[in-house]
């Protein structure tokens, strides 16, 4: 392809990805970054936990995720589209009411975000497909690609990677979606965004349960995200009084952040936040029955948790608030059938009445 033709097609991704709602579109090379060469370790340090996919291997036994060469060598380019989905709500490091508990501030809206980013990708791919024709092979992601997007989205320049491992741009911070679209065709690539953290550690500084292991290393079996979403059954005991009354996410790498200190609100309608979400009154989730579950968290990323794993979450979340308004409901559920729920009651109803709580 002609130089022009690169630079007409670049033009016309970026002006499909503004019209298509996104905040901030970059291209990157389809090459194996040098960020890539940790993957493995990483995983080899036992650090996805239960996530067995992002463990996804090819017919050689090699990691996808470690070489978007090597899984999907026809890709070209990787076309980066990010979306704002902050709000004016408070942060979860501003909240004091005991009796309440904290739903990540990205599951706030009345859709997923995989649906509503991955809606507007199609939309950008439909423009470069129509102009392109059979000249292109494309693919969308919204997380489930084979590739580590945050590590795409450096090179793209729509941010760099934050010591929180969260990708951050100097105007909009860290609240964003990423979508990506791998193409076949060489489109024109952007600068990547240098690292503008600096010798501020605030992040490491705020986690509680100690996940962030170093700068840009994540151990998510203690991150409170992985705690609260992925991981299924009992959680360890020694992490459970660190999770503070997270129910579902955990954004205080996030909220204690200086580059979102001024970060604008989203425009997208469907991330607007549904009043009960923010800041949920812990006894209504602990009580609430599966069929409320479907209901309230139908299209919601709420539902990854499970039924259990958020009534489970709850219990912990009462017994850190140390509040004795909660044992009688506390009570009820150490007899649950679900025994993560039970064992989980058990502990908690101990960490109320425990002494000086």
């Amino acid at each position: 392809m002609i130089d022009v033709q690169i630079t007409e097609f670049t033009a016309l991704v970026k002006r499909a990805s503004v019209e298509a709602g996104f905040d901030l579109c970059g291209i990157a090379p389809a090459v194996d970054a040098a960020e890539l060469e940790y993957f493995p370790q990483w995983i080899a340090s036992g650090y996805a936990g239960e996530m067995k996919y992002v463990e996804a291997r090819n017919e050689q036994g090699a990691l996808k995720r470690a070489s978007l060469a090597q899984t999907v060598p026809w890709a070209r380019s990787v076309v980066v589209c990010a979306i704002n989905y902050n709000s004016e709500q408070p942060y979860s490091t501003q909240i004091e009411d005991k009796s309440r508990g904290w739903i990540s501030r990205y599951a706030w809206g009345r859709e997923d975000y995989h649906n509503a980013v991955m809606r507007r990708l199609r939309q950008v791919e439909r423009v470069l497909r129509e102009q392109a024709g059979d000249e292109i092979t494309t693919r969308c992601y919204v997380d489930t690609g084979p590739l580590v997007e945050r590590v795409y989205a450096k090179y793209a320049g729509v941010g760099w990677i934050g010591k929180n491992t969260c990708i951050i741009n100097q105007k909009k911070g860290s609240w964003l979606f990423l979508g990506v679209i791998l193409a076949s065709l060489e489109l024109q690539p952007d600068l990547p965004a240098p690292d503008r953290c600096g010798s501020c550690t605030r992040c490491i500084d705020a986690c509680p349960t100690d996940a962030l292991v170093a700068p840009y290393q994540l151990d998510s079996t203690k991150c409170i995200a992985y705690l609260t979403i992925e991981k299924r059954g009992v959680i360890a005991e020694e992490l459970r009084a660190q999770m503070g009354r997270h129910v579902f996410g955990c954004d205080i790498c996030q909220d204690v952040c200086p580059w979102n200190r001024k970060a604008p609100v989203t425009q997208a309608a469907e991330f607007a936040p549904r009043p009960e979400l923010v800041n949920p009154a812990l006894d209504w989730l602990a009580e609430m029955s599966s069929e409320e579950f479907r209901e309230t968290f139908r299209g919601s990323p709420v539902r990854r948790a499970k039924h259990a794993g958020l009534r489970r979450n709850a219990a912990i979340a009462m017994g850190n608030s140390g509040d004795a308004k909660f044992l009688p409901i506390l009570e009820m559920l150490t007899s649950d059938e679900e025994d993560s729920v039970a064992e989980s009651a058990t502990w908690a109803r101990q960490q109320v009445l425990r002494p000086g709580t």
